[in-house]
């Protein structure tokens, strides 16, 4: 867990040292648990982020552009009359846990100069922001909390502010050699790390490992001497706060897998990247995937309701075959209507059977027929006819219904698809906007209304050879790209399969390595994104045409080439990713 107590006191001192004596000129609250507060602090404005979110809890300040609701949410109406045009006296992190304090000086209604305090608390799910009064009492927070909910502490306006349990641990810069050789030692034969972290506070097990890797020799766990170990331990926590060098750790991928506020000895030093300030570090790790955690949770509910749709019209899909496979006697029917009124001179009424010569059969065979007992010759006749009758209107419907089926089957797949491309919120709400105007979703009246989002944009990669290659993320961004592309530029697809239209924006002939680069983003942006084989049609962007009354971004094409393509992930990022 990178926003431990630890990493948690490294932001606070950075903040504070920036913010400080700084003034708060604008509020907003992008989501319920997270502030931006905007500090004119040393002629620069910052925007400081306080997230309260379950896994990403975190406080730095941010480059991120943040898109707001049309109307305030009402904690952040409260915080703007508690806190605008206050000025931050300190932001100080307690007892080193993962609890902050962030002091404003500020005018009441009466004028007068009041302290108000901005608390987060990084606790998990049970994370937190919380404003109180200079008599520590809740004014609000983002998460109340209730006796039916807790019994221990609650968060509730009007009640004075509890701080979390404590854990009975030392508190890093209070530490001294001989209280932690008193805990250490009382923890028994275990690992260093498992006792420093169950003895000081606010350390994760990352963190106690590095800890305990700086003052074990190599290959141990335990230190014969416990009171030198000790003595280097409180030594290095007093060092602690002069050792920030921000780093962020990358995978085999190059994506964030940690961030640590100093470099850690225990992992390559050649896989940490290191970073300005802290702020910048906590970003690089905790950006993108906050992001693509909320996105997750946003598309949650569409995910579930395309999947639904999805089984409803394979259910249909799989009765309409059945259907088809029932009138597969259709002629057997005509044939027996049609002998029986032929050769009615010859049937009494209680025959069982009757075999007639098929006058349609050119070597004179003859077929059996069954008849019910109590049915005149005629009405046997008429029975065939109805039921011949019936079978023909029912497969006519069926296989009408199966083209329907398929082509509601075949969008509702690529709508999903598409939902899993998605990087931003704009995308997903064209992806909304597109299910409201199709009916699978009811414009929800009581929904929070966003400001308006900018049209998102495709994937911009570019091949070895420099040319540029677009792929649509949505049904929407699909049509606009191809409307859009010149006639002479190149249209990838995946046949057969919902996928991503791709443009090669280069008229004329284009490099083997070029259509290569194409084909693989047109395989891996497709539902054969993990298939062998997958072909891939291309074709000029002139011999694509829009299917008039289709769904948005349905086409049809002429012309085409079909290449095959195998692809991994690796491949994909051997591309040139210039936006995504």
């Amino acid at each position: 867990m990178p926003m431990d107590g630890l990493t948690l006191g490294f932001a606070a001192r950075e903040l504070n040292a920036t913010l400080a004596g700084g003034r708060i000129d604008r509020i907003t609250q992008p989501e319920k648990d997270t502030l931006i507060l905007v500090i004119r602090a040393g002629n620069t404005n910052h925007q400081l982020l306080l997230c309260a979110s379950p896994n990403n809890a975190r406080c730095h300040l941010t480059q991120q552009k943040f898109t707001n609701p049309l109307e305030p949410p009402m904690f952040c109406m409260l915080m703007r009359k508690q806190l605008l045009s206050g000025r931050v006296l300190s932001v100080t992190q307690i007892g080193g846990d993962r609890v902050i304090h962030i002091d404003v000086d500020t005018v009441n209604e009466l004028g007068d100069h009041v302290r108000r305090r901005l608390i987060l608390e990084v606790m998990g799910r049970h994370s937190n922001l919380i404003v109180t009064d200079e008599n520590d009492r809740i004014i609000d927070a983002a998460r109340h909390v209730s006796l039916d909910m807790s019994r221990v502490r609650q968060v509730q306006p009007g009640l004075p502010y509890l701080p979390p349990p404590g854990q009975d641990k030392l508190a890093p810069e209070d530490v001294t050699a001989d209280a932690l050789l008193a805990r250490l030692s009382a923890c028994g034969d275990v690992p260093l790390h498992k006792a420093i972290a169950s003895c000081v506070s606010g350390m994760s097990n990352p963190a106690a490992k590095e800890l305990a890797f700086r003052i074990l020799p190599t290959g141990c766990d335990r230190p014969e001497d416990m009171a030198d170990a000790a003595a280097r331990l409180s030594d290095l926590l007093h060092r602690l706060p002069g050792m920030a060098d921000p780093r962020v750790l990358l995978d085999d991928a190059g994506d964030p897998a940690d961030v640590f506020a100093f470099p850690y000895l225990m992992h390559p030093l050649e896989s940490q990247q290191p970073c300005a300030t802290v702020s910048q570090a906590l970003e690089r790790f905790f950006g993108s995937r906050d992001q693509a955690d909320r996105l997750s949770q946003k598309s949650a509910t569409m995910v579930k309701l395309l999947k639904t749709h999805i089984e409803r019209c394979e259910k249909k899909l799989a009765q309409q075959e059945e259907d088809l496979t029932n009138t597969a006697r259709l002629e057997e029917y005509r044939l027996f209507g049609e002998l029986l009124n032929a050769n009615l001179w010859q049937l009494k009424k209680g025959m069982t059977e009757v075999t007639l010569p098929n006058f349609y059969d050119e070597e004179g065979g003859t077929v059996t027929i069954p008849l019910d007992i109590q049915l005149t010759p005629v009405q046997n006749a008429q029975r065939y006819f109805k039921r011949y009758q019936k079978a023909r209107t029912t497969r006519e419907m069926a296989a009408g219904q199966k083209t329907a089926t398929l082509a509601e089957l075949d969008y509702l797949e690529s709508t999903l698809l598409d939902v899993g491309k998605c990087v931003g919120e704009a995308e997903l709400e064209e992806i909304r906007a597109e299910l409201i105007s199709t009916g699978y979703i009811k414009k929800g009246l009581g929904r929070r209304q966003q400001r308006a989002l900018p049209k998102s944009k495709p994937y911009h990669y570019r091949s070895e050879d420099g040319a540029d290659i677009y792929v649509g993320k949505n049904a929407a961004q699909n049509e606009r790209l191809t409307q859009a592309a010149k006639p002479n530029e190149t249209w990838l697809h995946a046949k057969d399969m919902p996928g991503s239209h791709v443009i090669i924006k280069q008229e004329g002939d284009i490099s083997d390595t070029t259509l290569a680069a194409a084909a693989t983003l047109a395989a891996w942006y497709s539902k054969g994104q993990h298939s062998t084989m997958v072909p891939i049609d291309y074709t000029l962007r002139r011999h694509v045409k829009k299917i008039p009354g289709g769904a948005t971004g349905m086409v049809t094409y002429t012309n085409q080439k079909t290449v095959y393509m195998t692809v991994t992930e690796a491949d994909v990022k051997k591309i040139t990713l210039v936006e995504g």
